[in-house]
């Protein structure tokens, strides 16, 4: 379950990047501003790393703010579940990612399944979504859902 303090530095940094967004007014843009300088500094203390490790946060440009999605493939076979190794902090995990513009939730497990693991799946089903923020695991400055598809090896790719 996420640090409820750094729960509420999230959201401070979303309203004030979705305020930033649409204020008009030079007043508004410097509260927003400085809100926003807070809120990342607070995930930044909270999350004990540099400001500029704190990618994937909303953006003014970006309108509302709104959570990410990311994608995962249960892949089953035996009895085993698939799993690959991620490049960012080299631990194991299911396929998968945050999702890509342009491609079904399903096309984008596909896509990772294929990518990660040098696998053709099909899709059995949507499992579960679930609020990263309300999981167990290391805390993450980023708000999203995690998708989770059940899918069947159609064939290994050469």
């Amino acid at each position: 379950m996420e640090d409820i303090w750094l729960g509420y530095a999230k959201r401070l940094q979303a309203i004030a990047a979705t305020g930033l967004h649409y204020c008009s007014d030079g007043f508004d843009a410097e509260r927003f501003t400085e809100i926003d300088s807070i809120a990342r500094e607070m995930m930044r203390r909270l999350g004990q790393v540099p400001i500029s490790h704190l990618r994937g946060l909303a953006e003014p440009h970006e309108g509302y703010a709104t959570p990410k999605v990311d994608i995962r493939a249960a892949v089953f076979r035996d009895g085993q579940i698939l799993l690959v190794r991620e490049k960012r902090d080299n631990r194991w995990t299911m396929p998968g990612g945050f999702a890509d513009i342009g491609l079904t939730a399903a096309e984008n497990a596909v896509k990772e399944t294929r990518e990660e693991a040098n696998l053709q799946v099909r899709a059995t089903k949507l499992y579960q979504v679930r609020h990263r923020a309300k999981q167990a695991g290391d805390p993450d400055h980023r708000d999203y859902y995690k998708f989770f598809f059940l899918w069947v090896v159609s064939q290994r790719l050469v």
